[in-house]
């Protein structure tokens, strides 16, 4: 209760986390002649005749929406746009605070998928990426597809990917403390929402083809009663043969365990039943679906979970800033697979040999070489896809990035 009477205190004094800086001076005639009536209308009419120059005269190429529907908003659930605003407030800060970028948080009242994208596509102009937050499954993968349809920016669904990339980067290194591939392990998703979809299908780009998800109903199979078509096509991409049975049957010989859903799912049995030197990844928040305790007592070998209160914390945060830093430097008009996997690769790499053991499998979102490693990767694969619109090599990339956050 503490903790969250500071929190109160805190959001109302300062009346929200965010607010408006201006980056130059207003203080006589001239200034205002300058940044207003009449100097603005030079920059309005050059952008007018040459519309890419809205990068080089206003915010907009280092701007991004932070958009939600309030209806999935961490484990609070549908509770509405108005108070989901902290939540999107706290990511626009976070993007400021890791990647220097200008977050705008945007809650929509409304939970119709075209309502939704229609705000958006009218909004766009402004930003020079989309970040979708806290949208209920399935609207939000068709919310996501609609966008990248109709845009010419980047759009980013951070419950699905940043999850997934920084989950990758995770199991990479956990792989490497126990001696395994990532094509060889079998690996038991449970939670089929947009978290383990995304999750499922970004483990199959990267090789892992022995993948089990599982849901309320245990394992999906194809022709599963009361699954949308998202769960439909996973379950035929991860289980074409239709096998069955409960979270439990999935554990069975499993080396490795993901879990995005509720609390307390996973006994300590269950984890005894898995293959030698099993692997935990417990993120179900605030409560994890197996303490890292009994996880360990019961033959883990490596457990991550999404609090930051235990080792290997396994944080969006060590993703979405650096990822719309490299997409917003080389201008890039969409999201790649490729560069959610050289996002991910990037992560890993940055714990070396002489530093990884079990409970280091993953950096702090608090060292400094995250998000110039992660937009690195990104913006490199932007530049070799032929999708950036900036006039940058990899060169300039690497000294743009410097500029911003020194050697990595």
């Amino acid at each position: 209760m503490g903790n969250e009477a500071e929190a109160l205190r805190l959001h109302r004094e300062k009346k929200g986390k965010i607010g408006i800086q201006s980056k130059v001076p207003i203080e006589n005639g001239t200034d205002l002649s300058l940044a207003y009536s009449p100097g603005v209308a030079a920059p309005c009419r050059a952008i007018q005749e040459k519309p890419s120059l809205v990068y080089d005269y206003t915010n907009k190429g280092n701007t991004v929406a932070v958009i939600t529907d309030g209806t999935a908003v961490l484990g609070l659930g549908d509770i509405g746009p108005e108070a989901a605003i902290p939540v999107m407030e706290g990511k626009a800060i976070l993007f400021k605070r890791f990647a220097q970028i200008d977050a705008f948080p945007l809650a929509l009242d409304t939970t119709e998928v075209e309502e939704f994208v229609e705000t958006v596509v009218r909004l766009a102009p402004n930003f020079a990426g989309i970040n979708l937050e806290d949208i209920a499954a399935p609207r939000c993968f068709a919310i996501e597809e609609a966008l990248n349809s109709r845009l010419q920016i980047p759009v980013f669904h951070d419950d699905q990917h940043g999850t997934a990339i920084v989950c990758l980067a995770a199991l990479t290194n956990a792989l490497r403390v126990v001696g395994k591939e990532l094509s060889q392990v079998k690996i038991v998703i449970n939670g089929a929402g947009s978290a383990g979809l995304a999750i499922a299908r970004l483990l199959y780009q990267a090789g892992a083809r022995r993948l089990r998800l599982c849901d309320r109903q245990g394992i999906l199979f194809p022709g599963l009663a009361g699954t949308n078509p998202y769960q439909q096509a996973m379950a035929k991409l991860t289980n074409e043969q239709g096998e069955t049975g409960d979270l439990a049957s999935a554990l069975q010989g499993a080396d490795v365990f993901i879990g995005v859903s509720a609390a307390n799912l996973v006994s300590g049995a269950m984890v005894k039943t898995m293959a030698a030197q099993p692997i935990i990844f417990a993120m179900a928040n605030p409560d994890p679906e197996i303490s890292p305790e009994m996880a360990k007592a019961n033959g883990a070998i490596v457990v991550g979970t999404g609090r930051s209160d235990y080792p290997n914390q396994i944080n969006n945060l060590l993703g979405f800033p650096g990822i719309f830093r490299g997409l917003l430097e080389v201008r890039a008009t969409k999201v790649t697979e490729e560069m959610k996997l050289a996002a991910a690769n990037a992560l890993a790499e940055l714990i070396g040999e002489e530093d990884l053991k079990a409970d280091y499998i993953i950096p702090s979102p608090f060292d400094q070489r995250v998000v110039p490693a992660v937009a690195w990767a990104v913006g490199q694969e932007a530049l070799k896809a032929g999708l950036s619109q900036a006039n940058l090599d990899s060169d300039g990339l690497r000294t743009a990035l410097r500029d911003r956050f020194g050697p990595w």
